[in-house]
């Protein structure tokens, strides 16, 4: 497989807990674990793109490479797009935009990502994973996905996707969407001149842009089980007892 490279979007001022990029797990900053995870999965470089010298900081004092973007971002693909244009990464090369809230994502589920991407020839793809908690179904804290057969993905919600009007038959699944996305660096180009679409907003589920603007996006299952991120301090905790 060719090399790929993984960007992690790390803001300062997250919406539900604040410094959440720093917040200490066994240690070591948030970011830093979603870092490390990163390396085990063979990418050929690992870079935090933050917005803040804190997070810079943390990073090089945990032997973590790490970039200063701009504030002014208003989501973590277009800080991703500004790390890998500084990093001269040409069209085709592949980029693994991983979220700095999953400390606790396997180096597996990113390196079959990129390596399906690169073994396809994929421009755009992405993870999903059954849920097998039913609650989870109606979370609106756990984002849905529906995928055709062939692979790409139809719709994300917060709500339950599908809506079970008749009674779901036997062997029915329902996914959720893992907050993993791979890009052609020509293709995140793409993605971040596109308007913000109104099913985004509305959704706050920037992923919805493609979709909406007709891009497709392929989707496939997580061949391991990859834990929820922190959004939360029960999160949060559930993730410090996990790595303890």
């Amino acid at each position: 497989m060719v090399g790929f490279t993984v960007i992690i979007p790390a803001r300062y001022g997250s919406t539900r807990l604040l410094a959440k990029a720093l917040a200490d797990i066994a240690g070591v900053p948030m970011v830093c674990r979603v870092a490390e995870a990163a390396q085990r999965a063979g990418a050929k470089q690992v870079l935090v793109a933050c917005d803040d010298a804190r997070i810079l900081d943390a990073c090089n004092a945990h032997g973590i490479k790490a970039m200063l973007t701009s504030p002014d971002h208003k989501s973590g693909t277009d800080r991703v797009l500004e790390a890998a244009t500084r990093l001269g990464l040409t069209a085709r090369e592949i980029v693994i935009n991983v979220q700095g809230d999953e400390p606790r994502i396997p180096a597996e589920a990113i390196a079959t990502l990129a390596r399906n991407m690169d073994e396809q020839g994929l421009d755009r793809a992405t993870l999903m994973q059954r849920i097998v908690i039913e609650a989870d179904i109606a979370n609106p804290n756990v984002v849905k996905v529906v995928a055709s057969q062939k692979g790409q993905a139809l719709y994300f919600s917060r709500s339950p996707l599908p809506y079970a009007r008749n009674p779901p038959p036997d062997g029915f699944r329902y996914f959720r969407h893992i907050g993993i996305y791979g890009y052609r660096v020509d293709a995140l180009k793409d993605y971040v001149s596109l308007p913000a679409s109104d099913l985004e907003e509305v959704e706050a589920l920037e992923q919805l842009r493609l979709l909406e603007h007709g891009r497709g996006l392929h989707i496939f299952e997580s061949p391991v089980e990859v834990p929820v991120g922190v959004d939360t301090s029960e999160e949060l905790e559930t993730t410090r007892r996990a790595f303890e």
